[in-house]
């Protein structure tokens, strides 16, 4: 008589990350789910409650990558920087599951923790809490806008004609679009960066 796959949280989670990968964040069901770990759905529940459950715990290990450990240092600004950068990162390893992170830390432990870090270390550096706020939040809308779509991939200036003159060379954008949009991201996290120095505390 065949085994019963062994199921474990991670084991779960790994494969949940796959589909999603793979199928997009709508693909993921836990009929699905169970068929590609070789179990019957109902065997799913004892590991976790709900979809929206074990789509929590997969974001959790997604953002269990980013590196805030720029701020230990007190230097707010390379905070910031390497904040901004690993969150991109993480987050374009894994770009069909980006906007049901979007929608904020919510109790994701993982989330709460790094913008524990972030907020604590932009108020140690000077910034009132709600200035820490505020710096926080720009910078979730900086890596968040730039995860969820990229600005160079979808054009194609050929089709406009005589329409828009400006835009006649668009067309060449879809294959520098990895090199444009991480260089459009660095001038925007460096913007935002001065812009604060130009105020910062002290």
């Amino acid at each position: 008589m065949p085994r019963s796959p062994i199921l474990s949280a991670a084991r779960i989670r790994t494969t949940a990350l796959d589909i999603i990968d793979r199928d997009g964040l709508d693909g993921l069901s836990m009929r699905k789910l169970a068929a590609e770990l070789g179990v019957q759905a109902a065997s799913l529940y004892g590991h976790v409650s709900t979809k929206e459950d074990l789509l929590h715990e997969v974001a959790g290990e997604i953002l269990a990558e980013v590196d805030v450990s720029g701020f230990v240092r007190g230097d707010w600004r390379h905070g910031l920087r390497s904040t901004a950068r690993s969150y991109r990162a993480a987050l374009a390893a894994h770009p069909n599951i980006v906007p049901f992170l979007a929608y904020g830390p919510a109790h994701r432990e993982a989330s709460l923790r790094r913008l524990d870090t972030v907020h604590g270390g932009l108020v140690a550096a000077g910034w009132s809490r709600r200035e820490a706020t505020m710096i926080a939040a720009a910078l979730m809308y900086l890596v968040f806008g730039s995860a969820l779509n990229s600005f160079s991939s979808g054009w194609d200036a050929r089709e406009y004609g005589d329409r828009y003159p400006n835009l006649d060379k668009a067309h060449l954008l879809p294959a520098v679009a990895r090199e444009l949009d991480h260089d459009s991201f660095e001038l925007a996290l460096e913007a935002l960066i001065t812009g604060l120095s130009a105020r910062a505390p002290g």
